[in-house]
């Protein structure tokens, strides 16, 4: 199923009571199914990036970072709203010092991008991964929130859902909610609405923060560090002449008005009770004279 999406008036000018009653668009449905390979919608980038292939034929990229360089993909187009899937196979053993990225950025101004951050945060061996968490819009940030997730994202792949559309950001690990981000523009919060993003992943070091509070170093002996990835799927809005065509090679096209029903706010308040060890909006330390306004309504 494919959505045609056009805005009746420039999405610079809109307003949020305009986009929230959806007022502003106007949706026509056609048919066009796409199968792909990775490669067919990413773009390899520097360092040890590679396409593997596994026993069925499927590609698998992989990223490995060693003493000399990093390795990075993005998606080939940019998504205005996007439900994203990959699957992650994350360094195995002594990760410490290592950061496996999974995220959405726009690709204008610095100071006023918008970003959808996963992280994920290496240790030494036997100890748990960090997913790391943030969420940037009109380029402020400081939104983190981290989790320990309930297995070893070393042992198998996973899959890492982003959910981006005009309502909410929701991210997903296995199809189980860990974090959602309400649009809260009404209220002059503001959200990622209007600036299309790019979708990427990289391997890269960051000791002097990322583990145990960079206490832990990188041990550059246990070199190349490499996490693998499959599966991507991009059911999304992308650029067509003045348009956005949402949802092509999908029957499903649910993402684009999805929330979160009552089971679903109750398996993401089961993650934040027992899996999530940081979270901005309750640390008193760093905002002593209140929390941030949003944080009364996630």
């Amino acid at each position: 199923m494919t959505i045609h999406l056009a805005l009746v008036e420039s999405m610079g000018q809109a307003r949020p009571q305009l986009l929230a009653s959806m007022a502003a668009l106007y949706f026509i449905l056609a048919t066009s199914p796409v199968i792909s390979d990775m490669t067919d919608s990413l773009d390899m980038l520097w360092g040890n990036t590679q396409v593997l292939y596994d026993s069925t034929g499927h590609q698998i990229v992989s990223l490995s970072l060693d003493h000399w360089t990093t390795s990075a993909f993005r998606s080939k187009t940019k998504y205005l709203f996007a439900r994203i899937d990959m699957d992650i196979k994350l360094v195995a053993k002594d990760s410490a010092g290592t950061v496996t990225t999974l995220y959405m950025i726009t690709e204008g101004l610095w100071d006023i991008h918008d970003e959808i951050d996963l992280e994920f945060l290496g240790n030494t061996t036997g100890e748990p991964y960090t997913l790391h968490t943030n969420i940037y819009a009109r380029g402020t940030g400081g939104r983190e929130k981290q989790y320990q997730l309930w297995f070893d994202p070393t042992e198998d792949f996973h899959t890492y859902t982003i959910i981006w559309n005009p309502q909410m950001i929701l991210i997903l690990v296995d199809g189980r909610p860990i974090r959602q981000m309400k649009n809260q523009l009404r209220n002059d919060i503001p959200f990622p609405l209007y600036q299309p993003m790019r979708l990427y992943a990289s391997i890269w070091n960051a000791d002097d923060w990322a583990t145990q509070g960079g206490s832990i170093k990188t041990d550059w002996s246990q070199a190349p560090f490499t996490a693998f990835f499959r599966n991507y799927q991009a059911n999304a809005c992308v650029p067509h002449k003045t348009a956005w065509i949402c949802s092509q090679g999908s029957s499903d096209n649910s993402w684009f008005t999805q929330d979160l029903d009552e089971e679903g706010k109750q398996k993401l308040k089961d993650v934040d009770d027992k899996y999530k060890i940081y979270d901005y909006c309750t640390d008193s330390r760093r905002y002593p004279n209140g929390y941030p306004p949003e944080c009364g309504s996630q």
